[in-house]
């Protein structure tokens, strides 16, 4: 079974404890192989805090130079690894839950349910940032996820992508 593949079968419902656990041993799991191959050489500034998106930018960026080069499967995996920092980021400061976003076949959070709901696909922003660059810059679009986290009201729902 590939990564997150469990959740294909579970489009429209919530995946179940049983389930959010596994993807967030999963997703983790990924997180820290990119932890591992990278954070000596960053400073070990990855940690897991807002700021350190500012650090992972900056080595897609350096990684976007060789997208070219890179294989469909090394690219995936760079493209998994790198979101799924990203989830536990948002996971680690916001909370989760985790559903399979069908349109783009591909894992989704979901930030303050059952009060708001706002959701976030990271795995298609890096994506975007190792394919498009600098405008796709990957600190600033976690920001635009956590201001609307820490302004949401009862009701409000948005997709950050």
């Amino acid at each position: 079974m590939g990564l997150f593949d469990f959740f294909k079968k579970k489009s429209v419902q919530p995946a179940v404890d049983e389930d959010q656990l596994a993807f967030i041993q999963d997703s983790t799991a990924n997180a820290e192989r990119l932890i591992e191959g990278f954070n000596e050489r960053l400073d070990n500034e990855l940690d897991y805090s807002e700021q350190s998106l500012s650090t992972l930018d900056a080595l897609l960026e350096n990684l976007s130079d060789f997208a070219e080069q890179m294989d469909d499967e090394m690219k995936s995996d760079l493209i998994a690894q790198a979101g799924s920092y990203v989830f536990e980021v948002a996971r680690r400061n916001y909370g989760r839950k985790y559903y399979w976003y069908d349109e783009m076949n591909q894992p989704i959070l979901v930030t303050g349910q059952p009060h708001f709901e706002i959701s976030l696909l990271a795995f298609e922003k890096v994506k975007q940032r190792i394919e498009n660059g600098k405008e796709d810059n990957i600190a600033f679009f976690f920001q635009g996820y956590s201001e609307r986290v820490k302004q949401a009201k009862q009701g409000d729902k948005a997709l950050i992508t």
